[in-house]
């Protein structure tokens, strides 16, 4: 059962890892989806033609988060399209580790744009073309709240600001029926951190299921916060690390 056909889905950071299994899935469940992405177009069209292999529709566009102006055509450009948004996934986001004594003035106002400040012009440049019952998911990270090692201030600082903001937009688009949700995966098995990696073992160590997530397992979540079980979930954090946080 396709529990999303006839929606349409805009995925940021949607060319690799969390990303790209998130706009798989939502396609498989029967959703146009677009995605956007900055350096990979290989892996971009890669996703693309995956889910039109599987008899999926799909539109990779080349958007820099850092650019409101390129986030917001992109959702103009996806938009025009497909007719709307009816599902929004704010995924895009990068790192920046050091301790706060040695992190610069340029890696904080980098964070800050790619982590929030893009979530916030994502969300507004779609809310111009979501109808009533729409779905806005992003994703945060386990270590918004909880910080279990050195050299995270500035990561967790930028995850966890996603957090009251979910909370607030709950709150504003709930007259529309619109939702709000973040997801914060743990230790997930990407090419920035494999399995076998070399802070692997530090990682397992601190979960309670000794098991790095496949990026499926934060997909799974997504599409089923962006079916029609999930009408009344809004507001709400779901952390998916292994038991990490626990």
């Amino acid at each position: 059962m396709q529990n999303l056909a006839g929606k349409v889905a805009f995925v940021t950071g949607g060319s690799r890892g969390i990303g790209a299994a998130i706009a798989k899935r939502l396609a498989r469940e029967g959703a146009k989806v677009a995605i956007t992405y900055v350096s990979a177009p290989d892996r971009a069209r890669d996703v693309v033609g995956e889910i039109e292999a599987a008899g999926g529709v799909a539109l990779a566009i080349k958007a820099d988060n850092r650019k409101a102006q390129e986030v917001e055509a992109a959702i103009n450009e996806a938009a025009a399209k497909f007719g709307r948004i009816d599902i929004l996934v704010n995924n895009a986001g990068i790192i920046e580790m050091a301790p706060v004594d040695e992190l610069s003035i340029e890696q904080f106002d980098r964070t800050v744009d790619v982590n929030v400040r893009a979530v916030f012009v994502a969300t507004k440049a779609a809310l111009a073309h979501m109808p009533d019952g729409g779905r806005i998911i992003t994703t945060g990270s386990n270590l918004a709240h909880r910080v279990l090692w050195p050299g995270f201030s500035l990561y967790a600082m930028s995850k966890s600001a996603l957090s009251g903001f979910t909370r607030g937009i709950a709150r504003d688009l709930g007259p529309r029926k619109i939702t709000a949700n973040v997801i914060h995966p743990g230790s997930t098995e990407t090419d920035m951190n494999p399995v076998d990696g070399e802070m692997s073992d530090a990682q397992r160590s601190r979960m309670a299921i000794s098991q790095y997530s496949d990026a499926n397992d934060t997909a799974g979540l997504v599409a089923w916060l962006a079916g029609p079980e999930a009408k009344v979930v809004t507001g709400s954090e779901f952390t998916v690390d292994s038991g990490v946080n626990a």
